[in-house]
């Protein structure tokens, strides 16, 4: 019996290829619309099997909108339609799949740390397209996500943080009855899209639940959705709620937003994203990107006989005499300090005298160990209060550089700022990564978890490495890796918050006190730098009060998306190219 019924489903997938498909026909049969179009706000959705016609298909895409992405979904014949305009339209190399709602059982599973509700306000909205922004999605006009409020076509939900308050997922659900009449009775779900920098597990599997459980409610039949066919991280998690794999095809036009998904990759695709988001922005406006080393990301732009080589955001400009000032932690303490800002203490370890360090221990009561060079937080000990793990920490730190440092250890919010030619560009707040209990995984599976979300999130930059002072860090929790954490506890696994040993960000750009922008612009001119990453520890970014730690002469651009670091990047290097 069972395998009779996945013989008829499987049976009944095939014969919604739509190559078929007609409307029902007969007294009783309900009315296809024809010819159906949803706006979306970010493009439109062309329902092509309701098309009577390729030619008013084709016709009806190529009128996209400037910066939209539309996508025409069932088509009868995709093949036809490529035809009829090779030079505009491609086909989108994703795969389409299903969940019946007949085999569906809702989950069990509950989410303590977030709720799922309908988006409502326009700061919802905003929020959401926070999240499309970084995530690459195209975003949408904030009015069109409230003004749909009184539409049943269209279903928006957000996955909001509970204590926080802060939206972290979003999803979109059409309701094809509504749209078209559909007389198989579906629905399908698009712009799927997580918050890199949430820490709760499970957000996307929540809002792909509660989206089926809408339709479901609503008597709908199915639930389809597109994705990549290279997202093996999203297909596992469609596959684990029960979708399956319908021949169900979509094309898209060939604008400049799509040129990825059409057009073979450029050389310098093979760099990484701090590179690329400079050799995006470069190749845009007209500049030639030649690398010379993508293991390293080293490469070349040239434009109007200026030639100027980077390594991701270091460039030429950046003099021999500012990388030692930057590059040793020593020197970049005292050219600030002269500058009279505000820096810590600072005392070099001894590492044949521990007794000497803990001296600077009981003076200080919590100190950071830090490699005197160094990046990526590689080596560093942050907040240690006894002689015995500072004394592991001083030896961990001389690993990454035979000369180590302590610093007094200052509290508060770890802000970086991005200046460029001197001028403030971008302010985030970096946080220490944060791992939520779920009463059933070890700390270890829960890690494991988090980092795939984030190498996802990141390119696979940025991860918890499983090390000597992760450990030391759960070790002040009360817990250690094999540890259960109950429902809803947060752990913090590392005191540092940098990108690649998993911290996340979030921008603070427009709340960023005046006094903290001072600083940090005087800093940059202090070190004579033409593009830095400033890092301060901050009370809280709206006050004055700071303490400057670091200055970092290679800055991750693409951590500070949406704002303008890649362009203004640019501009201080071809100025005639600025809009």
């Amino acid at each position: 019996m069972h395998a009779r019924s996945r013989k008829d489903r499987l049976e009944r997938m095939n014969s919604l290829s739509l190559k078929n498909w007609q409307p029902a026909t007969g007294p009783d049969a309900v009315r296809l619309k024809n010819d159906a179009v949803v706006e979306m706000g970010w493009g439109r959705i062309l329902f092509g099997h309701t098309f009577n016609d390729a030619t008013t298909l084709f016709d009806t895409i190529c009128k996209e909108g400037a910066g939209k992405r539309d996508i025409a979904f069932y088509l009868r014949d995709p093949h036809v339609m490529l035809s009829m305009g090779p030079d505009k339209l491609f086909m989108d190399p994703s795969h389409t799949y299903r969940l019946w709602f007949h085999d569906y059982r809702p989950g069990r599973n509950r989410w303590p740390t977030f709720t799922v509700r309908r988006l409502d306000t326009r700061k919802d909205a905003e929020a959401v397209n926070r999240i499309y922004r970084s995530r690459k999605m195209v975003t949408a006009d904030p009015s069109f996500f409230t003004g749909s409020n009184t539409s049943r076509i269209r279903t928006y939900l957000v996955a909001e943080d509970l204590k926080s308050k802060r939206i972290i997922g979003t999803v979109t659900g059409l309701d094809h009855v509504e749209a078209f009449n559909d007389p198989e009775s579906g629905a399908s779900l698009w712009c799927l899209a997580v918050d890199p920098q949430a820490h709760a597990p499970g957000v996307g599997e929540a809002l792909v639940c509660h989206l089926a459980e809408h339709y479901l409610a609503r008597g709908r039949s199915y639930l389809d959705l597109s994705v990549m066919h290279d997202n093996t991280e999203a297909i596992a998690l469609y596959e684990k709620l029960g979708f399956q794999r319908v021949p169900v095809f979509c094309v898209k036009r060939k604008n400049q937003i799509n040129e990825p998904f059409f057009t073979a990759s450029p050389p310098e695709e093979q760099l990484n994203l701090y590179a690329r988001i400079i050799t995006d922005e470069a190749r845009r406006r007209g500049i030639r990107v030649e690398v010379i080393d993508d293991e390293h990301n080293y490469f070349r732009l040239i434009h109007g006989g200026r030639s100027i080589v980077c390594r991701e955001s270091l460039t030429e400009l950046t003099s021999a005499i500012t990388m030692s000032r930057c590059d040793d932690k020593r020197l970049t303490h005292r050219v600030l300090r002269s500058a009279g800002l505000n820096v810590p203490q600072q005392f070099p370890a001894n590492l044949d005298d521990p007794g000497a360090n803990a001296a600077i221990l009981k003076d200080l009561q919590r100190v950071v160990v830090k490699p005197a060079r160094g990046e990526q937080g590689h080596g560093i000990s942050v907040d240690v209060r006894s002689a015995e793990a500072l004394e592991k920490a001083v030896e961990w730190a001389s690993r990454f550089c035979e000369d180590v440092i302590l610093e007094s250890y200052v509290s508060g919010e770890d802000l970086r700022l991005i200046v460029i030619d001197h001028k403030m560009v971008a302010a985030a707040i970096r946080r220490p990564p944060v791992i939520t209990g779920t009463g059933r995984h070890r700390l270890s599976e829960l890690i494991e978890k988090y980092n795939r979300r984030r190498a996802s999130a990141t390119d696979g930059e940025s991860r918890i490495p499983l090390d000597g002072e992760t450990r030391r860090c759960v070790r002040q929790t009360g817990y250690d890796l094999e540890a259960v954490i109950p429902a809803e506890e947060k752990v913090r696994v590392r005191k540092t918050a940098n990108l690649h040993t998993g911290g996340t960000i979030e921008d603070v750009t427009p709340i960023i006190h005046p006094v903290l922008v001072e600083a940090a612009e005087q800093a940059a001119e202090a070190l004579d730098i033409p593009v830095t990453g400033l890092d301060m520890i901050v009370p809280d970014p709206k006050r004055p009060d700071y303490v400057m730690i670091e200055a970092n002469e290679r800055p991750g651009l693409a951590n500070h998306e949406p704002q303008p670091t890649a362009e203004r990047f640019v501009d201080l290097l071809f100025p005639q190219t600025a809009a």
